[in-house]
């Protein structure tokens, strides 16, 4: 009988703690790191040869959209792919728990047009055996998983199941709902919850309802907020995940700050992201955070590091939410939206918001797809009338055909059957103010992966392996040390991850054995389309090339690419698998 289940000899190890890289062997044994060194330690039952890899913690992904996929696919792949063993389910406020028996189908709904998860794939997918928090965590405890998970309250969840829908969307809640919904997250803590989460984007949400309707945490009122965070505060533990509208941005600012005043605990703050030209974009909230750190407030950056572009189609796509004109033409059924998009007096009021756009929807178009006017057609499905299309800019065809662009995005997509697609161009990305975000502020965190949402036109959950390849080796504006620490370890400190973010003695077994040199996205900028979802749908993929091995606790769950079936992945109720 050997005295390991695994070594793996010969590797370079960089830690997570941002101690410089040395050449060593890890010796693994029940799930567990039981030796860092190059002395021998015994026999193993397999030995993985790290002669020209870097050993490392696995990556943790701190803001997923999982929570339907990883009951049919517990590798949570993209994520999986590209060496990710942790990740944590119920962003945004989003999520399945608690759920009446009655409302399961409208809980789906929900998903289809904010994190756009297929309908057909969530209902042949998912087997419902919860309606309580408890219950919930209990049936994912006991679900195969490819990946460690923690999760949080989902806010509009537990708003729709106090209040009812239509409350929930339309006031605040009364001193006995509010009372109940403060109980229910203790019961949920109690059960292993990290914490809650919220979306707040306003009444113009980038990420509405899927009847255009905004969601329910989108107009949530402060002090529904700040009486969950009563909760945390009252138990000294869990996090708080908020992604919060861009404007009026004092006003914003001064609400995360009584929120983290409030809930005395760590609160995650969605999205910063650096521009490619001015580095005011993400020194004003850095140097917003390092105020509040002064102050005492726990607050983080999570930052959007991830370059995947957008590609898709008008039969899909719901991220130009923020202009009323455009989530009321892309709402509905495909035979609603043909309707609306051949409609006078709508194409009117599009090109009209377009020409009057104010800058928050100037930057959240040109953030999430790019500006209407600079997309590619990128395919015609098979038109060959539309084929001279192909290669150009929607604004170089509006002037050679005397239109707004908008008219000629409209009519293509029309003449195609809502089958045309349009590329978001690549704006080129700035590695210096990247860098400088990743490596001058302590309590930036790099991802925002959205991984298992936007399936047919996003695949941010490549953004480690981007992180690695791009900063690191490419550019060399970041230090291997240092990325290991801003991809493992800073994101387990704020999720209260125990034993995990580290490569060190008694520390959980989730590695990654990797070869820079031959680390890659397949493809590297739009994902293939693979029909691997469950009824037949589609989704976008990037695959990962370079990672030798993924271990997650002391199980390997890939080599070369290619999975083992392996199903290592735990629950993590209050941050640890004990």
């Amino acid at each position: 009988m050997s005295d390991y289940d695994i070594h793996i000899a010969n590797g370079t190890i960089v830690d997570g703690k941002r101690n410089p890289r040395f050449r060593g062997d890890v010796w693994i044994k029940d799930g567990v790191v039981q030796h860092l060194g190059d002395q021998n330690h015994g026999t193993a039952e397999q030995t993985i040869d790290a002669s020209e890899c870097f050993v490392a913690p696995g990556f943790v992904d701190l803001h997923t959209h999982y929570d339907a996929q990883i009951r049919w696919d517990p590798w949570c792949t993209i994520s999986g792919w590209h060496g990710v063993t942790s990740v944590v389910l119920g962003n945004c406020g989003f999520g399945f728990a608690p759920v009446k028996q009655d409302f399961r189908d409208r809980s789906m709904l929900t998903m289809t047009r904010t994190e756009a998860i297929p309908y057909d794939s969530m209902k042949a997918g998912m087997e419902w055996d919860w309606e309580t928090i408890p219950e919930y965590l209990d049936s994912l405890e006991n679900a195969d998983k490819g990946v460690n998970v923690i999760q949080y309250m989902p806010t509009a969840s537990l708003m729709t199941y106090v209040m009812g829908l239509e409350a929930a969307k339309t006031r605040p809640a009364t001193d006995a709902e509010r009372a109940e919904m403060k109980r229910l997250l203790h019961e949920g803590m109690d059960a292993g919850l990290c914490g809650f989460s919220i979306q707040r984007l306003g009444p113009d949400s980038v990420q509405a309802d899927f009847d255009g309707s905004p969601m329910v945490t989108d107009t949530m009122a402060d002090e529904d907020i700040l009486a969950l965070a009563e909760v945390l505060r009252e138990r000294d533990e869990g996090f708080i995940q908020i992604t919060q509208a861009a404007g009026p941005i004092k006003e914003d600012l001064r609400f995360l700050e009584k929120l983290a005043e409030t809930a005395n605990r760590p609160v995650l703050h969605n999205v910063v992201a650096p521009a490619r030209k001015d580095p005011e974009v993400h020194r004003r909230p850095l140097r917003w955070i390092d105020g509040c750190r002064e102050r005492g407030l726990p607050i983080y950056a999570q930052c959007g590091t991830g370059r995947s572009g957008f590609a898709f189609t008008l039969e899909h796509w719901n991220l130009y939410d923020a202009s009323p004109a455009w989530r009321e033409v892309t709402t509905g059924s495909k035979e609603e939206k043909l309707e609306k998009m051949m409609d006078p007096e709508l194409r009117q009021k599009l090109v009209e918001e377009a020409e009057a756009a104010d800058r928050r929807l100037q930057v959240i178009q040109a953030g999430v797809g790019g500006n209407p006017r600079h997309l590619i057609v990128q395919d015609v499905a098979g038109r060959e009338d539309l084929e001279q299309f192909v290669g150009r800019s929607v604004g170089d065809i509006a002037e050679e055909q005397g239109k707004h662009h908008i008219e000629v995005m409209l009519d293509l997509s029309l003449e195609g059957d809502l089958q045309v697609e349009f590329l978001g161009p690549d704006k080129g990305s700035n590695a210096e103010f990247m860098a400088e975000m990743m490596t001058e502020s302590p309590y930036a965190i790099p991802g925002v992966s959205d991984g298992g949402a936007h399936t047919k036109f996003f695949t941010g959950g490549s953004y480690t392996t981007d992180f690695l390849t791009w900063l690191v080796r490419d550019e060399q504006v970041v230090s291997l040390e240092e990325a290991h620490y801003r991809l493992s370890n800073l994101p387990a400190q704020a999720a209260g991850f125990k034993d995990r973010g580290v490569l060190e003695e008694g520390a959980a077994a989730d590695i990654v054995v990797y070869d820079l040199d031959e680390l890659a996205i397949d493809p590297p900028w739009i994902g293939n389309v693979e029909h691997d979802l469950p009824a037949g749908e589609w989704r976008r993929v990037q695959r990962a090339l370079g990672y030798k091995n993924i271990i997650v606790n002391g199980e390997v769950t890939f080599t070369d690419g290619e999975c083992t079936g392996a199903t290592p992945g735990k629950l993590l109720r209050h941050g640890t698998a004990s």
